[in-house]
């Protein structure tokens, strides 16, 4: 289309190639261009209000527009604006953060390592696990397993992590060495009569069957998200993790759990690894790490994967790898901050507070004609539409997206389901609101069904 010097949505289709939208739908339709934020709103360009029950991509846990976080980042701005962490080089910030994170982590750590995102956290882990194999003389143990329907981000080996078909799709992905095993959904994955007990523990069958087909000795880590987000806000049955954590044991293999999402009090706990009873060798952090003022993540990593790294890299003369903004003085204060303000004004309470009536009303909703099932644990959710005749599967989640946004309501369409997560300052009131605007486009969307 012909570019308007005075439309910014005219330009953003000329210029901008977005992520994860099919870029011929947004040549025709364009985008949502938003201007501000506030607290749990955002607002788009014509200055239509939203609430953002998202929280930006599952990440702005302190709301938007906190003015702690902006000084925060302008001091450190004006005092040190950049400076690396290679070559033994350091800043107050970044040893600070690493000092606050070994402090805060729910089992015991060692050292903190800096990258700029979730997906850079999980490709370094695959890296770190790899590079200690080699350094304990074990350079067949290389294979990482992970789940369908996991979500550990996009560069080329946490895709590979990634059990979703459209983060392989075209990219000749997943690379060699990495597995999927059974995705944790027991509406979906269990079979004829199965109990949950049954589920779960034919789940870790699965993955035993697998590391003895591959052979112990060369499957090295094992990678899962305390609570699936992307793939689904999927939940897993009790007992789930006690199970899996068990065959890991049985098999010397390294435990990372995916904290990306669940870190920072979205479950109700500081740590999906604590709700869930986790024993982690290795922790990836982001997103709420900073509320996504700042671009930054971390991994933690227990002395069992610190120690063998540090011998070699003693051994090589350096452990060679690193990103030029990893530990950035600005994301670390701003990080920094933000976490103070998790901690003073207890988001984390609040969590547990508001849990309750979050999830039952969505639970409420399971009952909908169009819904087939309602997922989540404290902050977390989503809602699952039915299949319906004359509509190919992830087609109908999208529709109901559509209608959620003209009634002001960001969700998320994950195929057809609706996921939630808003940001943590989120009060009763405003949950309420979220789901009386939800409620309000499935019978909108029902209606549009019906004619």
């Amino acid at each position: 289309m012909t570019v308007q010097p005075n439309s910014i949505e005219a330009r953003d289709k000329a210029y901008h190639l977005h992520s994860y939208t099919n870029a011929r739908a947004l040549e025709r339709d364009g985008s949502l261009v938003i201007d501000r934020g506030e607290g749990v709103y955002v607002y788009d360009v014509t200055g239509k209000k939203y609430i953002e029950a998202m929280a930006g991509l599952w990440s702005v846990g302190v709301g938007f527009g906190e003015s702690r976080l902006v000084d925060a980042a302008a001091k450190q701005m004006a005092k040190l604006p950049y400076y690396h962490t290679f070559t033994a080089r350091s800043h107050g910030p970044s040893i600070e953060l690493a000092e606050k994170l070994i402090q805060m982590a729910p089992v015991p750590m060692s050292k903190a390592y800096f990258t700029n995102s979730g997906s850079e956290a999980n490709d370094t882990a695959v890296k770190m696990v790899w590079y200690r194999s080699n350094a304990l003389g074990k350079p067949e143990k290389k294979k990482i397993i992970s789940r369908i329907k996991g979500y550990h981000g996009v560069t080329v080996a946490s895709a590979s992590l990634t059990g979703l078909p459209n983060n392989h799709r075209s990219f000749d992905l997943p690379l060699p060495g990495i597995f999927h095993t059974t995705c944790p959904h027991y509406r979906v994955y269990k079979q004829d009569n199965e109990t949950e007990a049954a589920f779960v523990a034919r789940c870790a069958k699965d993955l035993e069957d697998l590391i003895l087909k591959e052979g112990p000795d060369t499957v090295a880590a094992f990678i899962g998200e305390p609570v699936m987000g992307a793939g689904g806000v999927i939940v897993p049955p009790a007992g789930y993790w006690e199970a899996i954590q068990k065959v890991l044991k049985k098999y010397d293999i390294l435990l990372i759990a995916d904290e990306v999402i669940c870190g920072f009090g979205r479950t109700g706990e500081m740590f999906g690894t604590t709700t869930f009873a986790l024993q982690p060798d290795i922790m990836t952090l982001s997103k709420q790490i900073s509320s996504s003022y700042q671009p930054i993540s971390a991994l933690l990593i227990n002395e069992n994967v610190y120690g063998p790294l540090a011998d070699e890299s003693a051994k090589i003369g350096t452990f060679g790898h690193g990103v030029t903004a990893a530990g950035h003085p600005v994301a670390c204060a701003v990080a920094l901050e933000n976490i103070a303000i998790i901690e003073e004004r207890d988001l984390v309470g609040n969590v547990r507070a508001l849990a309750p009536k979050f999830q039952s009303r969505l639970k409420a909703l399971e009952s909908h004609p169009l819904a087939v099932e309602a997922r989540g644990v404290g902050l977390l959710g989503a809602l699952e539409l039915k299949p319906r005749d004359g509509f190919a599967a992830g087609q109908l989640g999208p529709k109901l997206f559509s209608i959620m946004v003209e009634k002001g309501l960001i969700s998320r369409a994950i195929g057809d389901s609706l996921a939630l997560c808003p940001p943590m300052i989120v009060t009763e009131a405003q949950v309420d609101a979220i789901f009386d605007t939800f409620e309000a486009s499935l019978d909108a969307f029902g209606k549009q069904l019906a004619a």
